[in-house]
Order: structure tokens, then C-alpha cells, then sequence
């Protein structure tokens, strides 16, 4: 079992940063892969960034790409996600999740392929 309880989201400004922390708690942590997902009300959760089991291969959606990074800290237990020059469509609860990896290199893209959730962080942009 992994337990995920995500931090880091707040009001913010647009053109401002911002990271977002995932902590996990369980043994098995460092053998799981972890996705960043976002949801508005009325609408799919999407997919916003991936990473590996050990770190070495990261996702990110295009429409992310080039703001968003990805990270981890596996003797933290901890994945991360930076976010830069922040947009009004980032407005979203941002959620994390993991699941049980057995490819060093797997980045899972799909919500329907994690097993461990998060509660999620609301992230508000403002003009």
C-alpha cells in the first residue's frame, strides 16, 4: 500500500510559479511510477506529467510541455512537480498517483493505469 498526500497549491498570479509536492508513505513507494493529473469541475481528469519508477524517464502533456517539470526525491519519498509562468487554464485540482512499476523506464499515461490517489491540491490562477 501506498498512501500519497499532495501540498503545494494555492491562489496564485498569473505568470508565476509554483511547485507542487507529493508525499508518499509505504515500503513501495520507490517501485512505483507517479503521474500528475488535474481536474475542473465538469470535466476528465487529465493527464499532466509522468516519471519512472527510478527517475530516469520523465512524460509531460504537450499542452504542459516546457512549463511543467516533473521530479522525484526517492530517499525523500517525495515526487514533485514545478510549475512555471502559470496560465488561468491551470486552474485545477491537481492530484498525484502511483502505481507499482516493474519497468525502471515506464511513465503510465492513462488515469486508469495508477492504483494509489491522492486527495488533491486545488491550484487558482488569477489575472
Amino acid at each position: 500500500q501506498v498512501q500519497l498526500v499532495e501540498s503545494g497549491g494555492k491562489l496564485v498570479q498569473a505568470g508565476d510559479s509554483l511547485r507542487l509536492s507529493c508525499a508518499a508513505s509505504g515500503r513501495t513507494f520507490n517501485n512505483c511510477a507517479v503521474g500528475w493529473f488535474r481536474q475542473v469541475p465538469g470535466k476528465e481528469r487529465e493527464f499532466v506529467a509522468a516519471i519512472s519508477r527510478g527517475g530516469g524517464s520523465t512524460y509531460h502533456a504537450d499542452s504542459v510541455k516546457g512549463r511543467f517539470t516533473i521530479s522525484r526525491d526517492n530517499a525523500e519519498n517525495t515526487v514533485y512537480l514545478q510549475i512555471n509562468s502559470l496560465k488561468l487554464e491551470d486552474t485545477a485540482v491537481y492530484y498525484c498517483a502511483a502505481v507499482d512499476s516493474g519497468s525502471y523506464y515506464a511513465v503510465p499515461r492513462s488515469w486508469m493505469q495508477y492504483d494509489y490517489w491522492g486527495q488533491g491540491t486545488q491550484v487558482t490562477v488569477f489575472s
